[in-house]
């Protein structure tokens, strides 16, 4: 009889300032996921972050570079397993869930499972991070398909291959869109599962701000759009450009119809050179598509490069 292979998990906690919160988070993921391998990485915290998660029984580790996102590409670089369990140490998150998401990564293969929240307290969700997230979710679909209702959301199964094959270059909280992108653009097979989303401890704050990093997301996801969509971006560029033209010079052809004579030769200059603009747009576009389909199918063999998650049939 071939042996059940069981997949390595590890449960990864980036935190800042979570003395509150980390202990329950920490005792709940070893409870839920006992065979585990709990990892939390302290981001310079000034209070007992560390020590607490420590002494509840996680693997504790550090990373200076202040912002989430050197925290998940750290942890990324550093941690192995054959699933990873990414959550935010707030105690925001049921831990109860991550079994149900693990086993539906392995049951459908899949590599990325995210934790669509979920509550009924209106502490737990504040109104102006609930839109933001809905408007950025909305705009990250427009662009790239739409796959996720909570793209934003700290709660998260993924394999081996998407851990390992992402590239990490946000700084802060706009590591959640890389994310999402990451899956979006090498269509890799995705799902979300409701998850109820509880109000943060007493004592512990949030430290996500609405609008300031609600503008650094936007600039990401415009970012990337440039990066992941060159010709749709350009061709957006070019068509502003030219229609910006027409306007201007549709009354220099009614006076040039009717006179014979171009007297606002400024007006001329500059619709000509914005029709000139659009066509360097345009160019732009065609040959950054062409750059960046290699880059993609570069993204693509770095993924197919990682092994798959392990299943009852294949050999350890």
């Amino acid at each position: 009889m071939t042996p059940v292979t069981v997949p390595r998990v590890a449960v990864l906690i980036p935190c800042f300032n979570e003395a509150v919160a980390i202990a329950s988070v920490v005792r709940a993921f070893a409870a839920s996921l006992p065979q585990a391998r709990i990892v939390v990485y302290d981001n310079n915290s000034t209070d007992d972050t560390a020590r607490i998660a420590r002494e509840a029984g996680a693997e504790v580790r550090q990373e200076r570079l202040q912002g989430k996102g050197h925290v998940v590409r750290r942890m990324f670089a550093d941690v192995d397993a054959d699933v990873f369990v990414m959550v935010d140490g707030d105690a925001t998150y049921d831990a109860n869930d991550a079994p149900a998401m693990i086993q539906r990564l392995c049951d459908e293969r899949l590599d990325l499972v995210v934790a669509s929240r979920s509550s009924d307290h209106a502490q737990a969700y504040r109104a102006g991070h609930q839109w933001g997230n809905r408007l950025l979710t909305g705009l990250v679909g427009w662009i790239f398909g739409n796959t996720f209702t909570d793209m934003l959301s700290g709660y998260r199964v993924m394999s081996r291959r998407y851990v390992k094959s992402f590239p990490a270059h946000a700084q802060g909280f706009e590591t959640e869109t890389e994310l999402a992108i990451h899956a979006l653009e090498l269509r890799m097979p995705v799902a979300e599962m409701p998850s109820r989303y509880s109000a943060r401890p007493e004592g512990s704050h949030s430290k996500l701000n609405t609008w300031r990093d609600g503008w650094r997301i936007f600039l990401t996801i415009v970012k990337l759009a440039k990066n992941g969509r060159p010709l749709a971006f350009f061709s957006i560029a070019c068509a502003l450009c030219v229609l910006l033209a027409v306007g201007l010079s549709l009354p220099l052809f009614e006076t040039y119809l009717a006179t014979g004579l171009v007297p606002r030769f400024p007006t001329a200059i500059l619709s000509a050179s914005l029709c000139l603009l659009g066509g360097v747009f345009l160019v732009c576009g065609l040959v950054l598509d062409t750059v960046t389909l290699g880059r993609r199918e570069q993204k693509y063999l770095a993924y197919l490069n990682q092994p798959g998650l392990p299943s009852a049939s294949d050999p350890r």
